[in-house]
């Protein structure tokens, strides 16, 4: 799940990149309507947000429900060594993906950031940040 959303998040790692050359600069802004170019960005970066967040939730609920699963499991067979493993892996990935949504809060945040950043440089140049 790791490397999928290492990928999924290819668009916020090149948030920058991305506002650069779609942004038409001076020569081209006649060409090019920023604010269109800026909802397209916007609902690309809502669309990919909204799909990892909902991969890692429902990660969550499908590791969960295998933790308790095997918790119940163990309260029946104490001595199960095998079935202690299991649980405890199960309990690490879980544990994993619920740091990656605090992950996802981190990123998202700062993408947007950047977003809300060049739009206020676009549409007001005067305004000093």
């Amino acid at each position: 799940i790791q490397e999928l959303l290492r990928v999924m998040r290819t668009i916020d790692d090149r948030i920058v990149h991305e506002l650069n050359t779609t942004i038409p600069t001076a020569s081209f802004v006649g060409k090019v309507d920023p604010g269109q170019t800026c909802k397209e960005l916007y609902q690309s970066l809502m669309d990919a947000h909204t799909n990892r967040e909902r991969i890692i939730k429902n990660c969550i609920s499908q590791t969960s429900a295998v933790v308790k699963t095997l918790k119940e499991e163990r309260e029946k067979a104490h001595e199960d060594a095998a079935l202690l493993k299991q649980l405890r892996k199960e309990q690490t990935k879980l544990k994993l993906m619920q740091s990656e949504l605090n992950v996802e809060e981190v990123v998202n945040d700062r993408s947007w950031k950047v977003l809300s950043h060049l739009i206020v440089m676009m549409f007001c140049p005067n305004r000093v940040l």
